[in-house]
């Protein structure tokens, strides 16, 4: 009774109430609403906890803005402040509301609700902001922002109250203060800088400027902590602006010097959004340290000074007609690597007919006139040929097919007939196994022989059918394009997945994207990313199509039992060639897949196919002169199942997980101890229960009763150097313990690519072959391309081995077109070097397709 007549008095002293002209009815309305509300209110308030507190004072006062109030407030008084201010529809002004209380040590908490026409904010003084594990952290001064609601009158008077209470018997200092806020509203290309803390949080009002449809908010600041939030949020009541509500709706990310989001307008019917910045209460969740545990439970932490200085830009966004750009610029330069592959196919036949034209016998010419090689004297050793492409034209397919009825004894045991050689090419090859034709299983004292021969020639190791090797070869394409599949199909569902969480939650910390130059299409968030993975696709297929065309030369030249084709230069074997195109393709297509959006879980995607496309690069090397003893497809894959398989366990397990290390490094130099032994001995050894006993002899024969070197020489010269190698990594990883796992798999698979090339281009020098000149200017042009696009992918934009905030520190501008960043050049760079570097492998040895085998040296 107390409480209403108190209302009662002041509500009649108040201007307007009584007889005479007086507020409108809506006014009325409002008030009489008013104190509808705050009768519950305070009915509520005062019995809480089951007790009754009576409220004997009520005390309602006209406020204005920009004025500090001094009061205090007990549980017997509660204090309510009348504003009231004009809002306009063309032009928004903010309202913030300010709270300090000056006492220490008071037993309730104190209540401020904040009650406007279509929206209410309540908060308590000391405000409780909770961290990990419960920690609380109180906050007794308390700045929040008032939600705006949008008006459909040009200008409309709005009313708003601030009621004060507590249930604290005891005298409670505090000020209050509301002023406007006059910058409420970002402009495009302007920076505005502000203040914020965990509990004075801060949000503006972006309205789109006709003609833009797609905007990036960047939120920047000097201090690396406190860690903050940003958040894009749609114009509407309750703004969320509290650490433990921030991201409840809209979009957000948290950050530590950077952050930006690309906004699009038709996200936001209203064609305006919130851009809201809170501080959080720890620095956890940007990779700061954590606070101790509090000894108590309940026990409050003392949070300190978490004010952080922030600098926000909103900048329109590219528009679509730089889209198409970047589109016609990737597709431009792939598609003229066809033009040029077709413009080299041009000159290359005419060339060859020509050729051909030369090598045309007139009937009446001698045989010693036309270069037959039944007449003509044979060099005594391989490298008097002078010039192997001279002697490729000396055994041209076209003059040997007519007159090669008869070989010189020079070339030793692979002497044949080569009606013999090319009798069954066209029999089916469905019914052919190795095991039925391979003829050194029925000879193993004659395959011993021949492989630890001292000096190896690829006549050696190219004894077996060649229709069986061929099949056998052709397998790996086949697996590879069964694996793709199977491997793809899931793996485009989980990033469609991911992007729909991303897309439907507002959680930017999901994805680790360069947010500074990351321009969404539909639903993708960075098109840009997945589409200079384009170059991946496209020279994958062009190298397919050029070993396809080789393929039938080849084919062709079988059919008419050329000489070169059966019995001269490196065998050719295409199976591998069409694995490694295939192995370009997915590689284009996972990455895209990766990012979609990526992140340490998904990191699979994009370096699965790149150690698939290591170990085939090393197969082929190692096969072009040991076809007959190379691994079969299901052996190969099955190795390479197993490095996918610790990629996985390394990115799961590995992260500072000394065991781990330990295991892996174990298995990483027996496996390098194993291969190096299949590669000395030619694979002519066993593991089994001997192997201990024939090591012994071994080193008391050639060790301790006589000191005898290595027989083979340049096979000891490349294992050791790549055991240094590896060795040398399994101790770098076992003692730094890197948190890329993958990449430094990678990096192992890569040094020995490169371990091998190397090795392989020296002996072939040494050996007195030659590098053709194209395949020289591949060689130099994928050089070149290599350096500069490692410099670009060691830009490191983004990296999921910090957190999503530290990443943000790393994003940069896009650089090209205003539309593709660094790791898009590397994208584009990369895959042109991929590609030139499997033309290498298959160009390098075209100076051998005239030498015979039997004086071609297998290293």
């Amino acid at each position: 009774m107390v409480l209403r007549s108190c209302w009662k008095s002041r509500h009649k002293n108040r201007p307007g109430t009584g007889p005479g002209p007086g507020p409108s009815a809506a006014a009325r309305g409002v008030r009489a609403g008013s104190a509808a509300l705050l009768w519950l209110c305070v009915t509520q308030f005062a019995c809480a906890g089951g007790e009754l507190a009576e409220i004997t004072k009520v005390v309602q006062k006209d406020a204005e803005f920009d004025v500090t109030y001094n009061d205090t407030v007990t549980s017997e008084n509660q204090t309510i402040y009348a504003f009231n201010h004009t809002v306009s529809r063309n032009r928004t002004e903010g309202v913030r509301v300010s709270v300090d209380v000056l006492s220490q040590g008071f037993e309730s908490p104190i209540l401020f609700v904040v009650r406007q026409k279509q929206a209410v904010l309540s908060f308590q003084i000391p405000l409780i902001l909770r961290g990990l594990y419960q920690r609380k952290y109180p906050y007794n001064h308390v700045g929040r922002t008032l939600c705006q609601p949008p008006t459909r009158a040009a200008s409309e008077t709005q009313y708003f109250f601030v009621d004060v209470s507590t249930l604290s018997s005891q005298g409670t200092n505090y000020q209050l203060r509301v002023s406007r806020v006059e910058s409420f509203t970002l402009h495009t290309d302007k920076k505005f800088s502000f203040t914020a803390s965990p509990s004075q949080p801060q949000y503006f009002k972006y309205d789109f400027p006709d003609g833009v449809d797609t905007v990036i908010v960047k939120v920047n600041s000097d201090a690396t902590f406190p860690c903050s939030v940003m958040s894009i949020q749609d114009i509407q009541c309750p703004v969320y602006d509290l650490d433990n509500n921030v991201a409840f709706i809209g979009m957000y990310q948290t950050m530590t010097k950077k952050g930006a989001i690309t906004v699009q307008r038709k996200d936001f019917p209203s064609n305006s959004f919130y851009v809201v910045v809170v501080v959080k209460t720890e620095d956890e969740a940007c990779g700061g340290p954590l606070r101790f545990y509090p000894l108590w439970p309940d026990e409050l932490i003392n949070a300190g000074n978490r004010s952080k200085f922030i600098d926000v830009i909103v900048t329109p966004a590219i528009k679509s007609e730089v889209y198409v750009m970047g589109m016609l610029f990737c597709l431009g330069i792939f598609l003229s690597f066809y033009l040029l592959t077709l413009l080299m196919t041009c000159l290359e036949n005419k060339r060859m007919k020509k050729k051909t034209e030369v090598f045309q016998i007139p009937a009446d010419m001698s045989p010693a006139e036309t270069g037959n090689p039944a007449t003509t004297k044979t060099p005594a050793s391989p490298y008097e040929y002078g010039s192997f492409a001279d002697n490729c034209s000396t055994l041209s397919s076209e003059a040997i097919t007519d007159s090669a009825t008869s070989t010189d004894n020079n070339y030793g045991y692979a002497e044949r007939s080569l009606d013999s050689v090319g009798r069954s090419r066209h029999e089916s090859l469905s019914s052919v196994e190795e095991d039925d034709y391979d003829t050194l299983d029925d000879i193993n004292s004659d395959k011993n022989i021949v492989r630890t021969k001292k000096y190896l020639y690829v006549a050696d190791l190219s004894r077996k059918d060649k229709r069986i090797l061929s099949k056998k070869y052709q397998i790996y394409f086949w697996n590879i394009a069964t694996i793709a599949v199977f491997y793809a199909l899931p793996v485009v569902q989980l990033v469609i997945t991911y992007q729909t969480v991303v897309n439907v939650t507002g959680n930017q910390d999901i994805c680790f994207y360069n947010f500074l130059c990351a321009h969404p299409l539909g639903a993708l968030s960075a098109f840009n990313n997945i589409l200079s993975n384009l170059g991946y696709v496209l020279l994958g297929l062009l190298f397919l199509l050029i070993v396809l065309k080789r393929d039938i030369i080849h084919q062709r030249a079988l059919v008419r039992n050329d000489f070169n084709a059966l019995e001269c230069g490196i065998p050719k074997h295409f199976g591998l060639y069409y694995a490694m195109g295939t192995a370009l393709m997915m590689e284009g297509l996972l990455s895209a897949c990766y990012h979609v959006c990526p992140n340490y879980t998904n990191f699979q995607f994009d370096t699965s196919f790149m150690y698939m496309i290591a170990g085939l690069c090393m197969l082929k090397l190692y096969q072009k002169r040991h076809p007959d003893i190379n691994a079969s497809a299901y052996t190969a894959y099955a190795c390479l199942a197993g490095v996918i398989f610790f990629s996985v366990l390394g990115v799961v397990f590995g992260k500072g997980n000394t065991v781990f290390w330990i295991v892996f490094s174990v298995i990483h130099i027996l496996a390098t101890m194993l291969l190096s032994t299949q590669l000395y001995y030619m694979g002519r050894w066993r593991l089994d229960s001997g192997i201990l006993r024939r090591i012994l002899n071994v080193i008391d024969t050639d060790c301790i009763r006589q000191c005898s070197g290595p027989m083979y020489i340049d096979r000891m010269v490349l294992l050791v150097m790549g055991n240094i190698v590896n060795w040398s990594l399994a101790a770098y990883g076992l003692i730094e313990r890197p948190n890329d796992f993958a990449s430094y798999l990678l990096a192992i698979a890569i040094c020995n690519l490169l371990l091998y090339f190397a090795f392989y281009i020296i002996m072939k020098l040494r050996s007195g072959e030659r590098i053709q000149c194209m395949a020289l200017v591949c060689i130099l042009f994928t050089a070149v391309v290599w350096g500069f696009a490692l410099y670009f992918f060691f830009q490191g934009l983004s990296t999921w081995q910090k957190t999503p905030a530290e990443s943000r520190e790393h994003n940069r501008d896009c650089i090209l077109l205003s539309f593709f960043d660094d790791h898009d050049i590397w994208h584009f760079l990369s895959s042109i070097a991929m590609f030139g570097s499997f033309l290498v492998l298959m160009t390098m040895d075209d100076d051998l397709d005239g030498i015979q085998r039997d004086k071609i040296f297998a290293f």
